[in-house]
């Protein structure tokens, strides 16, 4: 029976449990895959402080390099994250030619095209399954089970926290502000959460994401990104009584000839099924021309579920590891154009702060038709004869150009009395 060594660079949450299903599932993982997977180093600079599971003596090293130097480790594990130095880890792994397998989706967002270049020049492997979504095998899918397909859109609810925060604003009513509070105190967010809630953590999955899918380069840059904090309960509320719910996603789809990247609060149908994927779980619902519409639910981070993602990696690369490059790089690369932003066509929830006057709303609606802006649903509960109250207006579908053109010149109006709100909406009208 063959017998692949790995070593591990990192023991910290997802490091821990890598390092545990490799050495607790062993035997179910020699049976399924017909191979011995051994775990040979695993260096961290923290070696003295207690994982929980016992670690076979003379496996721990602070020295990285006795894992990318050692000749008998065919797969390196890197699990530190960020950027330096775990890029040039990466790159002297596969220059010594060995495998790599990683969940580091920041770094290969903005750094792969590096990484898998060196892959190819020494005709390696770079496994990323935990790159997204944690234990979801979303790469797998694309990569596997739709390569017959035309991805047509992507639909993403890929980072957890936001998801969270979100789901419990709906659910009780809490402020921002409070909510993420909450969420840092249960360890969903990070003391510095500005990834995670500014949509930066889920562009750098959907980069991931858009190259497998659509063949193009790695595109983080080009990625419109906007977060969640200018969500309040009072804009959910609106969405409900509209029939929807407020998720941040990533979104990527063809539009003609160019393909649209973008990450923001969006109001989607709450009849849809990835409406319903609350707290800090992920769902990835893709549209294909031959399997049609299809979902992928699951938990998208933590030690096991993600662990079981760098496991699946390993073993992929064990049985085959003279698969060919299917990289995310390469003169093969489609040269399609990323949709600018203010050229997007989508429905739009407004939320105006107008005077409670007569004519008022047929002086905004005037403005949104003179912008090609059309009406599909008014709300307007409040009355205070005189004073501003909210107006909340859904439209058809509009170009975002038009959209911000007409609020630049509705909040010039002396009826307005706030800066207006906006939220992209997705669904059939």
């Amino acid at each position: 029976m063959t017998t692949i060594n790995v070593g591990i660079i990192g023991l910290g949450t997802v490091g821990s449990g890598t390092a545990k299903i490799l050495l607790n599932n062993a035997d179910l993982i020699q049976k399924r895959s017909g191979i011995n997977i051994r775990l040979k180093k695993i260096s961290d600079l923290d070696i003295e402080r207690d994982r929980g599971f016992n670690i076979p003596a003379g496996v721990l090293t602070r020295d990285a390099y006795e894992i990318i130097n050692d000749p008998e480790i065919s797969v390196v594990v890197e699990l530190i994250g960020g950027i330096n130095p775990a890029k040039k880890f990466m790159i002297d792994a596969l220059k010594n030619g060995k495998h790599v397998v990683t969940a580091n989706k920041a770094l290969l967002a903005t750094h792969g095209t590096d990484i898998f270049q060196a892959a190819m020049d020494s005709k390696r492997i770079v496994g990323f399954e935990a790159a997204v979504a944690g234990g979801i095998p979303i790469i797998k899918v694309l990569k596997e089970g739709l390569a017959a397909n035309h991805i047509q859109s992507i639909y993403g609810i890929i980072n957890g926290t936001s998801n969270y925060i979100l789901t419990k604003m709906t659910k009780e009513g809490a402020e921002f502000a409070k909510t993420l509070a909450e969420a840092q105190r249960l360890g969903y967010a990070e003391a510095d959460p500005t990834f995670d809630i500014e949509g930066i953590d889920t562009a750098h999955k959907l980069t991931l994401l858009a190259s497998l899918s659509y063949g193009i380069p790695l595109s983080f840059d080009s990625i419109y990104k906007e977060g969640i904090t200018a969500i309040t309960p009072e804009d959910i509320v609106y969405a409900a009584e509209l029939g929807y719910k407020i998720k941040l996603l990533a979104i990527a789809k063809t539009a003609g000839a160019e393909i649209e990247l973008r990450v923001h609060p969006t109001m989607i149908p709450d009849s849809f099924m990835i409406s319903k994927v609350d707290d800090v779980l992920n769902a990835v619902y893709i549209t294909g021309d031959a399997v049609g519409e299809t979902m992928y639910y699951g938990r998208g981070a933590g030690d096991m579920p993600t662990g079981s993602a760098v496991v699946s990696d390993i073993i992929d690369i064990a049985k085959n590891p003279n698969a060919p490059l299917t990289q995310v790089i390469g003169a093969e690369r489609e040269k399609f154009n990323i949709k600018d932003i203010k050229d997007i066509e989508t429905m739009y929830y407004f939320r105006f702060t107008a005077l409670d006057k007569p004519g008022v709303l047929s002086k905004i609606s005037g403005v949104l038709g003179a912008h090609n802006i059309s009406i599909s649903a008014v709300i307007q509960k409040e009355r205070r004869a005189g004073e501003a109250v909210p107006l909340v207006v859904l439209t058809h579908k509009a170009i975002e150009s038009n959209v911000t053109g007409a609020i630049g010149e509705i909040d010039k109006m002396p009826i307005v009395a706030a800066k207006t709100k906006f939220i992209r909406v997705e669904g059939k009208e």
